[in-house]
Order: C-alpha cells, then sequence, then structure tokens
C-alpha cells in the first residue's frame, strides 16, 4: 500500500531535533529549559500590581465568603472594591487631618473624624453611623440668636 500524506499535512510541524525523551523543550537535562532559574521573579501582590495599598486578596476571600457557596466572584470585583475603600479612607483621613490643622492638634481622635463626616454633605449621607467619642456638631438655631425685644434693644441676659 502507498504511503499517503497526511490529510491536514500543512498543519503538522516537524521537529529538526527529534528525541524520544518525552521531557520536551529545548533538550538539556530536562526540565521545561528555557530561562535560566535565577531569572524567577519575585512574587508580586495583587495590590502592588493595581497600585493600592489596601489588600486586594482580602478583599477578594470576604467577598466570597459573603456571597452564596455556588457563585462565583471575579478577580476584577475585589480590585474594584478595594480601590473605593481605598479612595473613601483617604478622603476621611485628609479632612480629618485639616481638623486637626484648625484645632492645632497632631493627632486625629474620633471628635475629629465627627467633625470631617458631617461637615461634609456626601459623606454625611454615606456615612450614617453614630461615632463613639465623636461628640456633636456645634449648632444654634437662628430664632436663639439675637433675640429683640418690642423696644428694638436686645435683650440681657
Amino acid at each position: 500500500m502507498p504511503m499517503m500524506p497526511y490529510r491536514n499535512a500543512h498543519l503538522v510541524q516537524y521537529s529538526s531535533s527529534y528525541d524520544m525523551s518525552g521531557k520536551g523543550g529545548k533538550g538539556g537535562k530536562g526540565g521545561k529549559g528555557g530561562k535560566a532559574p535565577t531569572s524567577k521573579k519575585a512574587p508580586q501582590s495583587r495590590s502592588s500590581k493595581a497600585g493600592l495599598q489596601f489588600p486586594v486578596g482580602r478583599v477578594h476571600r470576604f467577598l466570597k465568603a459573603s456571597v452564596q457557596h455556588n457563585q462565583r466572584v471575579g478577580a476584577t470585583a475585589a480590585v474594584y472594591t478595594a480601590a473605593i475603600l481605598e479612595y473613601l479612607t483617604a478622603e476621611v483621613l485628609e479632612l480629618a487631618g485639616n481638623a486637626c490643622k484648625d484645632l492645632k492638634v497632631k493627632r486625629i481622635t474620633p471628635r475629629h473624624l465627627q467633625l470631617a463626616i458631617r461637615g461634609d454633605e456626601e459623606l454625611d449621607a454615606l456615612i450614617k453611623a453614630t461615632i463613639a467619642g465623636g461628640g456633636v456638631i456645634p449648632h444654634i438655631h437662628k430664632s436663639l440668636i439675637n433675640k429683640q425685644t418690642k423696644g428694638g434693644k436686645k435683650a440681657k441676659f
């Protein structure tokens, strides 16, 4: 029987160095070949890849724990969530630091956090929690300021 060429002979690639070692690669003492083992990259965290300070891996673990058992959480969901958390934290800390500067102190306390959050309209709408040790926002109603009597004079206390 004459030898018939492969039906898809154009798809078959022939290797010039054919060996039966079964290791594959580019020859040598086994292994996969390629680069030298000293040029191995150091592992890089997902936070550093994304340029974030917040831990992407930990956020991903918490997200997976919070969904139902049969649901999946995408890798980018953790990066996005960590970026949002980092942004909100930076915003609150910047405003609290400004409150510290105004009061001429160097340490951020719950009172400064309270002043920062309640002073910003958007953060106030977002964070509705009670801050322990935050106190209250100073406010005096307009009707209580400068009470005048019928004669046009200010009332004395």
